[in-house]
């Protein structure tokens, strides 16, 4: 990647390094930033209010987090810093909000001085980062509006939407990843643009050459029907993936990932498998053993403004792909994956996607995603704010 050289970053990560899912954006981004300089990923905010009625399930929250602080500052294989900070999910509370800000600039100050970074790239991928982000002397500062965060549950939307106007108004560029979003949004912008998500091409299109398969798969029945991803209560439509599992008793329903949504019903059905959550590197040793990969979600306004990496997994990974209308980033790829409606309409296009699969409509998949690499995305976000890197 050509870029500029010494550049530091310190990133607000919308996610925790030491427990999610490490394919997001920022993450890949981060992994390229830090070959030309210092990057320190802050793990997320925690931005939804407190939560004790779901007794057991906010307790492991809470344990979660803690060990994730108790971290401390470490530097991740991925070649960046990682750092949990202290603070206080009082997002909602305006009285508490600014000695929760005070609280993190003083710890990030200390890290900062601690890995000598001056002037960074401030990016922002949570927006409750937003006052602490605007605070920070930078080279330039980054708002990456890759989801609606207002839409998240259990958050104080009039809170988050603020901070997200602000970001907008105040960064010195704001990425979208959805063109729905960016074409609704940019005008809220001081510099929008539009960078659609990458993949790890090698790693998911490689997979296929590796003939060992997964010991908890080895003896599940073919042909099997998969998702890869979390299982969060307000995407992941779990009555749906019920129906389905009645409608085709003859295929395997494997799912692997983390459940945040009950799925005690589900996993009773013969022909359901959850394996749990995997590391990212080991989703396409996984993935290459779908027959169809599936995405089985809710329509609302998060949905809608997404644009999930999994979709370019999947088809890196040549499978084919039956989805229900919940992205208008879909459109992008309609002459490789098969959109439905209602659960019969789904169960059908399964069938059908599995009866036309061939290696021609494998290639065709894979070259969609072939050229979308991170580091073209890398390139593409420093060009953008210095100037074309190419040209020195």
């Amino acid at each position: 990647m050509n870029s500029p050289k010494n550049i530091d970053v310190i990133c607000f990560g919308g996610e925790d390094w030491w427990y999610h899912n490490r394919g997001h954006i920022d993450m890949q981004l981060m992994r390229r930033f830090a070959k030309s300089g210092t990057t320190l990923y802050v793990n997320s905010i925690v931005m939804q209010k407190p939560k004790l009625s779901e007794g057991r399930k906010f307790i492991k929250k809470l344990v979660r987090k803690i060990k994730s602080i108790l971290t401390g500052l470490r530097k991740s294989d991925a070649g960046f810093w990682v750092y949990s900070s202290f603070t206080l999910p009082v997002q909602h509370l305006d009285w508490l909000r600014p000695i929760n800000e005070v609280i993190l600039r003083f710890q990030l100050r200390l890290v900062a001085k601690k890995l000598k970074m001056h002037n960074p790239i401030i990016w922002v991928a949570c927006p409750v980062a937003c006052d602490v982000a605007l605070r920070m002397k930078n080279t330039k500062l980054v708002y990456q509006r890759t989801d609606c965060y207002e839409a998240y549950p259990n958050v104080d939307v009039k809170t988050v939407t603020r901070y997200d106007r602000k970001l907008k108004a105040e960064a010195d560029m704001t990425i979208f990843v959805s063109l729905s979003l960016y074409d609704k949004e940019a005008v809220q912008c001081k510099n929008a643009v539009y960078l659609d998500h990458g993949v790890d091409y090698e790693l998911f299109a490689s997979e296929e050459t590796n003939l060992v398969i997964p010991l908890d798969m080895a003896n599940i029945k073919k042909p099997i029907v998969g998702y890869f991803g979390a299982l969060d209560e307000h995407k992941f439509d779990v009555g749906l993936v019920e129906i389905l599992a009645d409608l085709l008793p003859d295929m395997s329903f494997v799912f692997v990932g983390k459940a945040s949504v009950d799925c005690s019903a589900l996993l009773s059905k013969k022909n359901v498998w959850m394996l749990g959550q995997k590391s990212y590197e080991q989703i396409p040793y996984y993935g290459k053993c779908f027959y169809i990969a599936i995405f089985p979600w809710k329509v609302n306004k998060w949905t809608e403004a997404a644009n999930p990496i999994k979709l370019k997994e999947y088809l890196a990974l040549g499978k084919p792909v039956v989805s229900t209308p919940a992205f208008a980033e879909m459109q992008q790829y309609v002459d490789v994956i098969y959109e439905a409606t209602t659960p019969e309409e789904f169960a059908d296009c399964i069938k059908k996607a599995l009866a036309e699969d061939n290696p021609e409509r494998v290639a065709a998949r894979r070259s969609k995603v072939k050229d979308a690499s991170w580091e073209s995305k890398a390139e593409q976000v420093m060009n953008e704010l210095f100037g074309n890197l190419c040209d020195n």
